[in-house]
């Protein structure tokens, strides 16, 4: 009787140090995506098609992994193979980033701009074995989970995973970003999965995984205590520059070097600034101040620490608003570049560009906007038809707005024009006159009153020193044939760019990729054909499963966006919806874990249609929001509408898995080897179709409307089929 009590206890703390494992693998994996996809941002262009191809592939080799975990139930003895995956996840990401930083220049020209095949061929690879092992850790933590006497192991799995999943989120938005660079970061979770490899070594009576962990862990310790593993693959990133200053913000990981005198602040792996860049700074600025030189007060959005609000101090404004998202950007700007900001006109604010506009209460003669191209959803907020009309609330009486966008070179094609077309045509809507100058970039000029072209004359006129923009180079860059080229191109019409449509998004991903040998129309024919192939072959459960892991990705998607554009990109903010939605899963899938369904597979296409109207809400939802006003329109309103629907969106799909892991017949590494993968491959094609094609193209409500209607449609197939 004793030895039957002492079996069982045993069995259970085995479970449970299983368990936890399962937890530590899940911090393990959002740490490291988060910091793989942040400088995989520094290797790659950084775009939303970027971010979604290596998304996609994350997404993709975690459910071939799982796939492939269907092998673990041939295994006489999973349990080892266990423990030696654990330690595997807890070092890869550390070799995974050293070699992203050191091998990127070695593998393309140094300089050269990586398209999008060679951007997914890459991270196909540098993903492949970190993701195919923990994919293949999931199922196979099902399998040994089933050998000691679990039988809702696959649901255990999945809640388990979804916790850590939310630790490892939230310890990495608020806390480890702050204080550590990446591959510090990379360290904790990889000494915590060590210490999580042993124990589950010494639970089960492996002592040479266990030794073998052991000493993993004071390697690791020692190297941490010997060597600066961030500051040594920087130097090997930039092997020709002095690095002076490296460091992480929540928007990015920025790298300051020095170089025959030059500083450049680099974020992400793109140049932002460099100290003597004339033409960026002189036509950032004086397009627009030569409309308005008896300007008083200006806006500037970005670009300050270039020197751009001292070159408007030239016109002798009497203030000066800088505003600038990133607190790293400017705290190092002081350092580095003290004499751009060092004049008592020049007032700082950290805020978020968008956000500050819409709560000023003070006018402004000219509002400058000086950011990059709408590459982003992020950045395409500062091109919509709402963010003008902001702005314009904000003009004084004749005021100017000036923002740039692409490059023109004496030529605009077709993808260029497109683009041309729908800003001009977006901005028509608020302003009455909108003149287009074809310098380094285009520039556009926006407002009620008269704009002028002769820009010369008036910088002469207001007695302003420039060292670049005189009288020979605006005569060459206003020329005749390139003004009216540039009239030419943009008399047409196109569609217009708004918060909730993004085509201005879209037509610039078309651009991107016009400057590769690949056809975007191509990349996604090949996608769905091959989405098309898998859902003809995939059973009744695990597509329930495809369409809750599609409905997942693209809704949440549709309201990251939501929050970025009624509450602007407020990073803490940002990180406690990511949370919750993690939140959601674990308490849904903790939630059908409790429960025991007598009907499981009728219980789970309720929840599909359940989730399909919360699909077909959501839009409602977020059009009340954008036209209410009072607390509901505030931070503090949004925030909580859409932490509400985040969390009973991510609830719905997480009760589902559990449920599944029921409905199904066959055993239980089977159905987790099945469910994994459809959950992993909805999840994938619903992030990148959704970002980088139907909202740009078809607007968040056809998003909604398709997320509903495919949950709807598995549903209906689950009540009518057996298999």
């Amino acid at each position: 009787m004793v030895d039957g009590e002492t079996l069982v206890a045993d069995m259970r703390r085995g479970r449970a140090v299983i368990v936890w494992a399962v937890v530590g693998v899940g911090v393990s994996s959002i740490v490291t995506q988060l910091s793989l996809m942040r400088e995989m941002l520094g290797a790659f262009a950084g775009n939303e098609m970027v971010l979604g191809v290596i998304l996609g592939n994350w997404l993709l080799l975690t459910g071939m992994g799982a796939f492939l975990g269907r092998t673990a139930r041939r295994l006489r003895n999973p349990d080892s193979l266990f423990i030696w995956a654990q330690m595997l996840l807890a070092v890869l990401p550390l070799m995974q980033v050293f070699l992203l930083r050191t091998l990127r220049d070695v593998v393309f020209v140094r300089g050269q701009v990586i398209g999008p095949a060679e951007t997914a061929a890459a991270s196909f690879v540098l993903l492949l074995p970190y993701c195919l092992v923990s994919g293949y850790f999931l199922t196979l933590a099902c399998a040994v989970l089933e050998r000691q006497g679990d039988s809702r192991g696959v649901g255990r799995v999945y809640l388990a995973d979804s916790l850590g999943s939310i630790v490892g989120g939230a310890v990495f938005s608020f806390v480890l970003i702050r204080l550590f660079d990446h591959l510090g970061i990379l360290c904790i979770p990889a000494l915590l999965n060590l210490l999580l490899a042993g124990a589950v070594a010494v639970c089960l009576d492996r002592k040479v995984p266990a030794g073998i962990a052991g000493i993993a862990i004071a390697g690791l310790v020692a190297l941490v205590a010997a060597t600066d593993l961030d500051e040594i693959s920087t130097s090997l990133q930039y092997p020709r520059q002095r690095i002076v200053f490296r460091g992480n913000s929540p928007y990015g990981r920025l790298v300051v070097t020095e170089s025959a005198g030059q500083i450049n602040f680099i974020e992400n792996g793109l140049p932002i600034i460099s100290t003597d860049n004339v033409q960026q700074v002189e036509e950032a600025v004086h397009y627009a101040m030569a409309q308005r030189p008896a300007a008083r007060r200006v806006l500037l959005v970005a670009g300050g620490v270039s020197g751009t609000a001292k070159e408007i101090l030239k016109y002798g404004v009497g203030e000066v608003t800088y505003v600038e998202l990133d607190p790293l950007i400017i705290e190092v700007g002081r350092r580095f570049m003290p004499e751009s900001l060092n004049d008592r006109r020049i007032r700082v604010a950290n805020a978020d560009g968008r956000q500050f506009l819409r709560r000023a209460e003070q006018a402004y003669d000219v509002i400058i906007v000086d950011v990059p191209d709408p590459s982003t959803s992020q950045i395409n907020r500062f091109y919509t038809a709402e963010f003008f009309r902001d702005a314009k609330r904000r003009l004084s009486a004749g005021g100017v707005l000036s923002l740039a966008m692409g490059h023109y070179e004496n030529y605009v094609g077709p993808e260029l024009a497109e683009m041309l077309v729908s800003l001009k045509r977006t901005l028509r809507q608020s302003f009455r006159n909108v003149l287009l100058i074809p310098g380094g970039r285009v520039f556009f000029l926006a407002s009620d009153g008269e704009l002028y072209q002769d820009i010369a004359a008036r910088i002469e006129r207001a007695g302003v020193a420039t060292k670049l923009m005189n009288r020979h180079y605006l005569d060459a860059m206003l020329a005749r044939d390139r003004m009216t080229d540039l009239a030419r191109v943009t008399a047409r019409s196109a569609a217009t760019n708004e918060d909730f449509s993004p085509v201005l998004y879209y037509y610039h991903l078309l651009y991107w990729m016009s400057q590769f040998k690949v056809s975007f129309a191509l990349m996604e024919a090949v996608l769905l054909a091959l989405l098309a192939i898998y859902l003809v072959r995939i059973r009744a459960v695990p597509l329930a499963i495809f369409a809750s892991g599609f409905a997942a990705s693209s809704l949440e998607v549709v309201l990251l966006l939501a929050f970025q554009v009624l509450c602007g990109s407020v990073y803490r903010q940002l990180g406690v919806i990511v949370t919750l939605f993690m939140g959601g899963l674990a308490a849904g899938a903790f939630l059908a874990n409790r429960r025991t369904s007598t009907a499981p597979r009728k219980d789970l296409a309720r929840l599909g249609l359940a989730l399909a109207a919360m699909g077909g809400l959501i839009p409602l939802g977020l059009m009340g929001m954008a036209g209410a006003g009072g607390w509901l329109a505030s931070t503090a309103g949004v925030q909580v509408a859409i932490g509400a629907m985040t969390f009973v969106v991510a609830g719905l799909v997480g009760m589902q898995f559990p449920l599944a892991g029921l409905a199904e017949s066959a055993d239980s590494v089977l159905t987790a080897s099945r469910l994994y993968t459809a959950d992993f491959v909805g999840a994938c094609v619903g992030a990148l179709l959704a970002s980088t094609l139907l909202i740009p193209l078809l607007g968040v409500t056809a998003v909604c409307i398709l997320a509903a209607g495919l949950n709807a449609a598995a549903a209906a197939i689950i009540l009518l089929r057996k298999a």
